[in-house]
């Protein structure tokens, strides 16, 4: 998770673990989220815990400093 408000530009964060992305660092996702089975938790933009809820047909995540994301955005709904 970031350590400040202060995210270098071109940095992606892993939306289920939260981790920092490092090109060449393999960062276990789990499971259920491979299986398209858990929601996103962490913004992938800052790497933020996100506000999530699920519903039986899909799910929506806010990010308080980058929105909303639905599941029907990614066409998982």
């Amino acid at each position: 998770m970031p350590p400040s408000d202060a995210v270098a530009a071109g940095e992606r964060f892993n939306p289920f673990t939260g981790h920092r992305i490092v090109p060449g660092v393999d960062d276990a996702t789990p499971t259920a989220a491979q299986l398209g089975l858990e929601p996103p938790r962490f913004c992938e933009q800052c790497g933020r815990r996100m506000i999530v809820q699920v519903s039986p047909d899909g799910w929506w995540a806010k990010c308080s400093r980058h929105g909303v994301l639905d599941s029907t955005l990614l066409g998982r709904r």
